[in-house]
């Protein structure tokens, strides 16, 4: 009886490892940030932009387990979040555009500020809380069927394991993947993930302004 309980469980870890690393594969902005990152400095940079996704990941599952959830779906809310999500999306975009025309907005580019990268574009990023909302509730739901609620939250917690461990993958093969990269090259990188980003935000400030208008 207790070889099938934790048969059962390891079995619910690897699957939720393994949700968490397809759902981190779709190119979106999380993972154009890593990408980006890992071109201009390698491994441990890439690695802190996927480490500040990861935190984000962890504070909603904690709202959902907290039953805060609620808060966020209220329309005045999402309306401010779509609002900053695209704002802070297409900054981040005009940044790559302006480094491809060779100026910085502030200096040169710095490794310590990769974590805050991915924390940032993570949590203004409206399509993560309609994830986290949607699919990932249902799945915390049925979890405390059986099992405690800290149990559940525990089991969950591997999701975010599986996102990490993608964006690990990810920075490791940037990481060897720089060296055939040159300034020019960069350049361009730098231009073509500012537009997507900027392309992001105003997909998001689009929602924003129908949200308001349907409000």
């Amino acid at each position: 009886m207790y070889l099938l309980i934790i048969d059962i469980f390891m079995f619910t870890i690897l699957q939720n490892i393994l949700l968490g690393i397809s759902l981190a594969a779709p190119i979106g902005p999380s993972n154009l940030a890593v990408i980006k990152r890992g071109l201009q400095h390698g491994f441990f940079p890439a690695f802190l932009v996927g480490l500040g996704v990861s935190v984000v990941d962890t504070l909603y599952l904690i709202v959902i387990y907290l039953g805060l959830a609620r808060f966020i779906t209220i329309p005045s809310v999402r309306i401010l979040i779509w609002t900053f999500g695209a704002l802070v999306l297409i900054y981040l975009g005009y940044s790559g555009v302006l480094e491809f025309k060779g100026v910085k907005l502030q200096g040169k580019s710095k490794r310590g500020n990769s974590f805050m990268i991915g924390f940032m574009i993570n949590i203004s990023n409206p399509m993560t809380i309609v994830w986290w909302l949607g699919v990932f509730g249902a799945i915390l739901s049925s979890s405390i069927v059986n099992v405690s609620k800290t149990v559940a939250l525990l089991q969950s917690l591997t999701i975010i394991l599986g996102v990490l461990m993608w964006h690990t993958f990810v920075a490791v093969l940037l990481h060897w993947g720089k060296r055939f990269v040159n300034e020019t090259s960069m350049r361009y990188v730098a231009l073509l993930f500012g537009i997507i980003l900027i392309g992001f935000g105003f997909y998001f400030g689009y929602n924003a302004i129908r949200s308001l208008l349907t409000f």
